[in-house]
């Protein structure tokens, strides 16, 4: 692996890093408090091609790879990790199941919408009472001649009632079988389909997140991405990606919570000196430091695999484990430097604090990542 990152990688970055700047941080708690989707700078997202990245230039998009991808999701989250999670979500789920597995006319109907930001999408796979048992879902399809009519709810759906088009996992066969549950692609305004109760959330409040309703929805077998039944074996591969995301979403919020307690630790006198002089501080800033930079190996090691093709279910487990814990620890960390301060709003740390639990929870809990990482290296 090449640890010296690519001219166009940094340049990436920093068309992230400015657009971020500019249009979000003005913006972050006036959003986090009111819980508002910007859509509108997501559309400005778009048209710098941050919600394309991975998708190929024939289909509107980036036609850049993982690496580009992690910095960009990075420098968004490192001012604010809510927004950072609607663009991750958005590239990686929605836009990245249709990449993956959509055939020529599907690309090229969905795609240009999607990565230029002209649609926003939301990918559906978690209910009520299956999060990490996706395969017991109750939202399921029963074919009608050229159509399926499908029925039931799915929970926690990032873009809920924003998006203009939803992925979203069915149970066409069996319960528990693998191969009986299918993927559609689901427009806004298909009658039967629409969203339900926003989510009041800890953290993460301006990404959205809510319902979707599917009452006697009829979809087009044209609409189905693959094969029918292939459904919950393409979403474990659109996860693989996923967990690169939210490990990269962990490193932006964790770098975000660092920088600004390194900065404070400078400046904030006692005793008659620097805390950053004291001990007992420098200690916790060496920790987060060493923490995020192993973070970030781990998720660029698996972002390799995965452009050279490899099998990388266990790196990028280990990865978005790892990372999502760090980020939790930084932020944690980053409220203690900062002291009573580090509690209140005025400060970014806060915030970061409550946005960085989610990492541990979305796109498979910490102890799934470890449930994957001990199966696989215990059948290696």
């Amino acid at each position: 692996m090449n640890f010296e990152l690519e001219e166009n990688v940094k340049m990436v970055a920093a068309t992230a890093r400015d657009f971020a700047q500019k249009e979000v941080l003005p913006h972050v708690m006036e959003w986090d408090e009111s819980q508002y989707f910007p859509i509108e700078a997501m559309k400005k997202a778009g048209e710098l091609g941050l919600l394309g990245v991975l998708v190929p230039v024939e289909y509107g998009g980036s036609g850049l790879g993982y690496q580009e991808y992690i910095s960009v999701i990075d420098e968004i989250a490192q001012v604010d990790g809510s927004f950072g999670l609607s663009v991750a979500a958005h590239n990686s789920l929605c836009t990245g199941h249709i990449l993956q597995f959509g055939n020529e006319e599907q690309k090229k109907k969905w795609l240009p919408k999607l990565a230029t930001g002209e649609w926003i999408g939301a990918w559906g796979l978690t209910e009520a009472n299956t999060g990490s048992d996706a395969m017991r879902m109750k939202c399921v399809g029963v074919q009608d001649g050229d159509y399926w009519v499908i029925n039931g709810t799915k929970n926690w759906i990032t873009h809920g009632i924003s998006s203009n088009v939803a992925v979203v996992l069915v149970r066409t066969g069996e319960l528990l079988d693998s191969n009986g549950i299918t993927a559609f692609v689901i427009e806004r305004g298909t009658p039967g389909f629409k969203a339900g109760k926003k989510e009041n959330k800890l953290g993460m409040r301006c990404s959205e997140t809510a319902e979707l309703i599917f009452e006697d929805c009829r979809v087009h077998k044209d609409n189905i991405l693959g094969n029918v039944g292939d459904g919950f074996k393409q979403a474990m591969k659109i996860l693989d990606g996923g967990r690169i995301s939210i490990a990269a979403l962990s490193i932006g919020i964790a770098r975000g919570a660092y920088l600004a307690a390194l900065k404070y630790s400078k400046e904030r006198q006692q005793f008659g000196k620097p805390i950053s002089e004291f001990q007992a501080i420098a200690f916790k800033l060496a920790d987060m430091a060493t923490e995020i930079e192993a973070s970030e190996l781990l998720t660029r090691q698996a972002a390799d695999l995965k452009m050279r093709g490899q099998k990388m279910t266990l790196q990028s487990a280990m990865a978005k484990y790892y990372a999502s814990e760090v980020a939790v620890k930084c932020s944690t960390e980053a409220i203690q430097i900062f002291g009573g301060y580090g509690y209140t709003k005025d400060f970014p740390v806060e915030k970061f604090y409550r946005d960085s639990k989610l990492c541990t929870i979305g796109e498979g809990t910490s102890e799934i990542q470890k449930l994957v990482i001990s199966r696989n290296i215990l059948n290696a």
